[in-house]
């Protein structure tokens, strides 16, 4: 998005931050041993950003959307106080709608995060829309801000820390370490 104006406007009106696992919040890659386990790598500053998040502005929702099935993702969730985990999702605009839906928001108070084409459909109706760097390039034409971080490197926490300083509360969260 080259407006930057127009981009804090977007992120001034979030209510609901939602993302794909799978290359957003991990590389997307993963290691699958012998028993059947998946191993997935997750970024500390994510989870920092996911914390402040909800210290500052518990009523805004989070949602993680993805395509696959893991228990590590369940676990991860719980751990970061996820409002809704859904799992076994090719179909995410239908998952994103009832979430808007049970919480009375519409779908421009509404911020996703994806980086594959099975994420085009949410991130056509998000009110902002954000892929990471290295998303495929189908990707980046329907989103209204490519992250300056590949997936797993930090792109949910630079677009809490967007949504934060938009409504003017990042410092409120720096304070507290100052």
């Amino acid at each position: 998005m080259k407006n930057k104006q127009n981009l804090i406007k977007k992120a001034k009106n979030i209510k609901l931050l939602a993302c794909d696992v799978d290359g957003v919040l991990t590389r997307g890659e993963m290691i699958v041993l012998n028993s059947g386990e998946e191993i997935k790598i997750w970024n500390i500053k994510d989870g920092m950003g996911y914390h402040e998040l909800s210290n500052i502005f518990p009523k805004i929702k989070t949602a993680w959307i993805t395509g696959r099935q893991s228990v590590q993702v369940e676990k991860r969730a719980k751990d970061m106080n996820i409002d809704y985990i859904i799992q076994k999702c090719m179909n995410k605009k239908p998952a994103l709608e009832t979430i808007l839906e049970e919480n009375n928001f519409q779908p421009s108070e509404a911020a996703y995060i994806g980086d594959d084409i099975v994420d085009i459909p949410v991130l056509k109706i998000a009110g902002f829309s954000v892929c990471p760097l290295n998303a495929c390039e189908d990707v980046k034409k329907y989103v209204k801000y490519v992250s300056v971080f590949n997936g797993g490197e930090g792109v949910v926490r630079e677009v809490i820390e967007l949504i934060m300083k938009a409504k003017g509360e990042w410092e409120k969260s720096l304070e507290k370490y100052k």
